[in-house]
């Protein structure tokens, strides 16, 4: 057998064990809490995932990516409550309202270079937070509370996490393979074309807004599903949990810490930050306000100063010495 196909078999061994071990993680620990804090880092790293499509890929570095998020979420619950549609079909109406916000926000915004661009998304999360805040119809400040139905996968609820956990692990796997896709395609060509020098993309006569708006758009849509799901697990929603500016930053910052452009940066991210970050708030609750994010800010900084392309840059580095 060649080394080529040894390393395949690897991959493929590898592959059916992890799949295996993540198909059997509810059955193992049946616990809720082991089950809440796999939901989280899978949500969390498919929102990761969703933008480093546009940040990490094309290099547009988005901090107002939560005005997606909060679409989402916002548009299946409002629709259950107001007219008792499922929110299956809420998450897909909420994900077309993403993408039009997403055109409406990108087209002005991309024809802005730099900081300028992250200063844009910035503004545009704060105005549409602000809207939400003051829309009564959308509850307003109080936000809103989802009824309580019966368990079933067509209202999207369940007594028990392990229903969620699936759900959330095939959302997970559905955004890893399209930033597969893209990775392994022209399209991921052109991203990576404008994200490494415009001028010369330019110059091959690739539209830089266009692609720019497909990154925003494919970034937007995932990250509205993520929402939906977000929605019919806390069942609650105000513009404080599904708004804030912090959940842009999060976005952000999980890639930048796993590495940015490549699939397993984001979900390496997001493996570390999240428990972390869960750990400090419910151990330290009270005690030391925010010091989770003072976590954040001290391991980005250090991943800026020792290794600015994340961790998978180190792995990567490690392969090429190997």
């Amino acid at each position: 057998m060649t080394k080529e196909r040894q390393l395949l078999a690897l991959k493929i061994l590898g592959g059916a064990i992890l799949a295996g071990a993540l198909l059997a993680f509810p059955l193992v620990f049946k616990k809720p809490f082991p089950q809440r804090m796999m939901i989280l880092i899978f949500m969390n790293a498919l929102l990761a995932e969703a933008w480093n499509i546009l940040g990490g890929y094309a290099g547009q570095v988005s901090l107002g990516h939560a005005v997606f998020f909060g679409l989402g979420a916002y548009t299946s619950s409002f629709m259950l409550i107001q007219w008792g549609i499922t929110p299956w079909l809420g998450m897909v109406v909420g994900i077309l309202i993403a993408v039009v916000v997403s055109i409406i926000i990108g087209y002005p915004c991309f024809r802005l270079g730099g900081h300028y661009f992250v200063i844009a998304t910035i503004a545009a999360g704060e105005i549409v937070a602000i809207i939400f805040l003051n829309w009564k119809l959308m509850g307003g400040a109080i936000g809103l509370f989802l009824p309580l139905q019966d368990d079933s996968l067509l209202h999207f609820q369940f007594s028990s996490k392990a229903p969620y956990y699936y759900i959330i692990l095939a959302m997970l796997v559905v955004t890893v393979f399209i930033a597969y896709w893209i990775e392994r395609t022209r399209l991921g060509f052109y991203f990576r074309a404008i994200k490494n020098d415009p001028d010369a993309a330019r110059s091959l006569g690739i539209d830089l807004t266009k692609y720019k708006l497909m990154a925003m758009i494919i970034s937007a849509a995932l990250t509205a599903m993520a929402g939906t799901f977000y929605a019919q697990y806390v069942l609650f929603i105000d513009p404080h949990t599904v708004l804030p500016l912090m959940l842009s930053i999060q976005m952000c910052l999980i890639p930048v810490l796993g590495g940015t452009g490549t699939i397993a940066g984001p979900i390496i991210g997001s493996i570390i930050l999240i428990p972390m970050a869960e750990y400090t708030r419910v151990q330290l609750a009270g005690k030391v306000s925010g010091l989770h994010l003072l976590i954040y800010g001290f391991l980005i900084m250090v991943i800026a100063v020792f290794q600015p392309a994340g961790l998978m840059g180190l792995v990567q580095r490690y392969r090429r010495r190997g």
